[in-house]
This record gives C-alpha cells, structure tokens and sequence, in this order.
C-alpha cells in the first residue's frame, strides 16, 4: 500500500514538472508553522532516498524545544520549505547564529548535530532545489555566509551546491556499516580479517577469565540516562585529557540537550553497555532512524586498553543492531581505526562555505581556510598536556 502510494506521488511529481510548476521556497514562521507541516514533512523523509537523522521532524522538534527550555533568545531557526505545484519536495533545516564579527547560516541544531544535509523528494533537480532554498535562507535576514560542515559526498545537498563553494578544513571519512548486503550477522562478520576475530576472541577470554562479561541493550529509560551522563562524563574528561575540544562539548548545554532526548517519542534512542564484573568498561549511544544506526557518543575504561574494549563494544553493538532489523551503522567522523576494522566503506565528508558579503569572502578565506587550519595542524603537533593547558587558558577545559 505504501509503495502505491509513493509510486502515485512520484508521478504526480513528473506531471507536475512537466506542466511546468515552478519551485517554490518558503521558510517556517514559528514552531507552530513547522508542526502544522509535520504530516508532510515525515511524507517526505519516507519518500527521500537520502534522509537523515539531522534532517528530520524529530531531531527539528528536539532542538526547538530544548532553546526553549533554556530560554536562548537568540534562536534563530531558518527552515526552508520547497514546493512544486501543491507538493513539499524539499527541505533545508538551518538557523542563524549571530556573533560579533559575523552572522552565519548554519544546519538547524549545528553544535550537536553530525551532518549538514537537505531532503529532497525523488525526480527533483538538486542543483535548482538547492539554489533556490539557499537564496530564500540567504534573502530571509543578515547573512555574511552560509556554514556548511560535514557535507556527505553524493548526498542531496553535495550534489545542489553550486560550484562556487568553498572548501573549508580538511577531508574527514565516516564508516559505514551495511547490514544488509549479509544474509545475516555471522555471515557479516566472517569478513572480518581473520587474525582480527582471534585477537578479539582472545581479548574477551582473558577478560572472562577475570570475571563476568556481558553486553546489554539498556531500554529502561532511568538506566538509560546514567548510561548518557557515563559517556558524556567519560568523553569529556577524555577530550581534557587530550588536550582537545568539540563543538558539542564548548556548548554547556549540551549535556541538558542529550538528556532531553532520553524521553522523547519522536527521536529514538539506541543505548549499548558493555560490563566487566557489573563494571561498565565500554559504552554508547545512539540514534535509530529510517533503519539506520547512528552513533553519537561513546566512552570506554581506559585502563583495559590493552583489551581492545571499544573495538570488542563495536562488534557487540553491530551485532545487537543485526538482529534489531537495522540495515545500517553509521559510525560518525572521525575514521578512528577501530571504527575501520568494521566498515563495509567510508563516506567522505567535507565542510563547505558560501560567501554573502564581502565580509564573509574575507572571514572564510582568511580564517576559515588559513588561519584555523594552520592552527589547528600546530596544536595537534603539541605534547596534549601543552595542548590541554593552552585550551584551558582559552577556556575549553577545566
């Protein structure tokens, strides 16, 4: 019934581009705006071949609702909305942050989500759908340039961007893991190198011998939100102790904002646990959406390294996610090794800039693709406790 239903609307989509309907943006008012659109927004994330967790009416919803309850006045939600004839076909979730040197357009929750993306309805032009919601957002208010980080190659919005983007930071990979090219788990897993499972078999056998070890899908909603406090917990002292940061972590509500997901319908979360004699030694979370996994944070006992737990974690969380039916596992940036061992491919990842004002052109091309970069590469040759004493004195650490 569903794929009548989507066949019909696909050439509903034809004949209406063949009798010429122009696309058509507009961007939501209000919350209010966004819910009466809901029904057709979730139409169009099931109709979507490229939808995402970080495009869709639950994640939108979540991030509305937590700048609310932290009363951020300066929330400024840019949601554009593209129509042909009488049908949404597209939609581009962004929001407009606003500093003293610059105003940026940005993806709609841009400190904790993980990619910038767009949803487009099948048959639809990317390069006219994204132009021209990229001109109703740039045309909605102040804008010295548009933010885009983490653009997945081949996706909606890397195939609309105009060639007059700029490249900015360096290219990252994300693994990926596809469930669904494997009659079932097992048979995924004997592609894994054959030395890796012994290393990993043997890596559970001396830990067993030392005590119990066991590995859980936690679904209680209370046990649930120690979990998220554990790994929000044990990232940010790693990152201290790295001498790093996070766009995420720099956000002080970011903790409150996981937090608020925990009891949401509308965002499913995923929580694994991995115990060593009731001892938590690895952990995380993510989210579940259109059979997609996607990891978000995760920690691990750093004095069990010498066993492997985050990679043995992985393996158990892949498996779990097997038999939950899920086709896919998206392991996030960065392309860690462990994260490689896994992936049946890594998708390329890269952050894009588009210059409004001659401000913006100067901001991008001085700071965003030069000044920044050449930083970060000195930073990251820094002893980490020289690195963690610096971003303490810039305040990023405590």
């Amino acid at each position: 019934m569903l794929t009548d239903t989507l066949e019909f609307a696909d050439r509903r989509l034809d004949a209406a581009a063949a009798a010429g309907f122009a696309l058509s943006a507009g961007v939501l008012a209000n919350r209010e705006a966004l819910d009466a659109l809901a029904d057709r927004w979730l139409s169009l994330e099931i109709a979507s071949s490229d939808t995402g967790l970080f495009q869709s009416l639950g994640w939108a919803r979540a991030i509305y609702d937590f700048e609310a309850s932290r009363g951020n006045k300066d929330f400024d939600p840019v949601i554009v909305t593209l129509e042909q004839g009488r049908r949404l076909v597209g939609i581009l979730p962004l929001e407009r942050i606003r500093t003293l040197s610059r105003t940026v357009l940005v993806p709609l929750g841009n400190a904790f989500g993980q990619y910038a993306g767009a949803l487009l309805a099948p048959g639809v032009d990317a390069r006219a759908a994204i132009d021209t919601m990229l001109a109703k957002a740039i045309g909605s208010g102040p804008c010295d340039f548009v933010s885009l980080l983490k653009v997945r190659d081949g996706s909606a919005l890397d195939r609309g961007l105009p060639p007059t983007k700029a490249t900015t930071g360096a290219e990252q990979g994300a693994p990926f893991v596809a469930l669904d090219g494997f009659a079932d788990f097992a048979s995924y897993f004997q592609t894994i190198r054959t030395k890796t499972r012994k290393n990993m078999r043997n890596a559970r056998n001396r830990l067993e011998r030392e005590g119990h070890v066991e590995h859980r899908l936690v679904t209680d909603p209370a046990e649930r939100l120690a979990l998220v406090d554990r790994t929000l917990s044990g990232r940010a002292e790693r990152l201290r102790d790295q001498g790093l940061t996070s766009r995420a972590f720099r956000d002080s509500g970011f903790p409150q904002f996981c937090r608020s997901l925990v009891g949401r319908n509308d965002v499913t979360l995923a929580a694994f646990s991995l115990t060593h004699e009731g001892k938590p030694i690895a952990e995380q979370w993510g989210f579940v959406h259109a059979g997609r996994y996607y990891a978000f944070i995760a920690s691990r006992d750093f004095s069990n390294s010498e066993e492997s737990p985050g990679k043995l974690h992985l393996g158990e969380i892949l498996e779990a996610c097997s038999e939950m039916g899920i086709v896919g596992c998206d392991l996030g940036v960065p392309a860690m090794p462990y994260k490689l061992t896994f992936a049946t491919q890594t998708v390329t990842v890269r952050d894009y800039a588009l210059p409004v004002t001659p401000k913006g052109w100067m901001i991008i091309h001085l700071w965003d693709m030069r000044l920044r970069p050449a930083l970060k590469a000195l930073a990251m040759r820094m002893p980490s406790d020289w690195r963690s004493r610096v971003m303490k004195l810039f305040g990023h650490g405590h």
